[in-house]
């Protein structure tokens, strides 16, 4: 099912739901599964599955010299989330980046999901890479979100890449985006920002999820800026919970997001970091509270790795 059409159905209530992490190459999926079952309680309409772009990896050489190889240390993410589909019998998301594949490679992972029965995509422009200093999009690929989005949108409608098939047995995918919040990184303004989501909007987006941000006034601020230039669609926060004292320097260096003064205050009085991790709790849980009041059609929250944070959160707000 859509991701409209759970938020539709739910008439009014909000939904609960989470992304998670691919295991790495080598890496058991149960313990994936480990993560994911204490969340299964609180009936999450859809789980997204984040996928990764190439990294370079030097191999030693008998002569002492390296060389360089591609490699994907998360791959299968499209496999991942027809397991979670059948597993728990929830809608899982596969996010579909540009960075890093050609239009052709993006067609070919469109029409696997197409076959597997998964309803939504999430279309992301992805990160550059660690050598680069700014995105450069693959040759062949796509440099913006919203060329992905037109894509899948045109795939919708029967039109591939070198050919348009007239048949019953189109794709309808709906297609989920990200907005920011307090601005992506590259943006020059948040003006300038939401004309950039407007035009993925524009391009056939059915809904979009933020950011993580740890201020509700900031997403308040950002969807009432998106409706006044006729962005129609729900907008979903995305929230993550502190969880050790490094975020304080990692996620405003990684996401170019603001701490609240107080947050920040309240972490460095902690004394370690399971101090820390149920602060993030409980920030987290007067996150949501808020954010339900106000009528939000999910709230989404980055797990990321172990769950049992926010189960906590979970258990108090659904």
């Amino acid at each position: 099912m859509k991701v409209t059409e759970h938020i539709k159905q739910a008439q009014g209530k909000t939904l609960f739901s989470f992304e998670i992490v691919p295991p790495q190459k080598g890496q058991n999926i149960q313990d994936l599964y480990n993560n994911i079952d204490p969340l299964m309680e609180f009936k999450p309409p859809f789980i997204d599955v984040t996928t990764s772009r190439e990294e370079h990896v030097y191999i030693p050489k008998e002569s002492g010299l390296l060389e360089q190889k591609i490699t994907r240390m998360r791959p299968g993410t499209v496999g991942i989330c027809a397991s979670l589909k059948y597993k728990y019998n929830v809608d899982a998301i596969p996010h579909v980046l540009c960075g890093g594949f050609t239009k052709e490679e993006t067609e070919y992972v469109l029409v696997d999901c197409h076959y597997l029965g998964l309803d939504n995509v999430m279309a992301l422009r992805g990160d550059a890479m660690k050598h680069e200093k700014y995105f450069q999009a693959s040759k062949d690929g796509h440099q913006y979100a919203s060329e992905l989005v037109s894509q899948i949108s045109d795939l919708n409608k029967g039109k591939y890449l070198h050919e348009i098939i007239e048949t019953p047995y189109n794709a309808d995918f709906c297609i989920g985006v990200a907005g920011y919040p307090e601005k992506h990184l590259e943006a020059p303004s948040m003006d300038s920002d939401l004309k950039r989501l407007k035009d993925k909007v524009d391009a056939g987006a059915d809904y979009i999820v933020t950011q993580m941000f740890f201020d509700n006034d900031k997403y308040f601020e950002f969807v009432k800026k998106a409706r006044e230039i006729g962005i129609s669609v729900p907008i979903i926060p995305g929230i993550k919970p502190i969880a050790v004292k490094r975020h304080l320097q990692i996620l405003p260096q990684v996401f170019r997001l603001d701490v609240p003064d107080i947050l920040i205050s309240e972490i460095e009085k902690c004394k370690d970091n399971k101090q820390v991790r149920q602060l993030g709790v409980e920030w987290a849980i007067n996150q949501s509270k808020e954010l339900i009041k106000a009528g939000v059609p999910v709230v989404h929250f980055y797990s990321m790795g172990k769950s049992d944070n926010i189960k906590a959160i979970a258990q108090e707000v659904f």
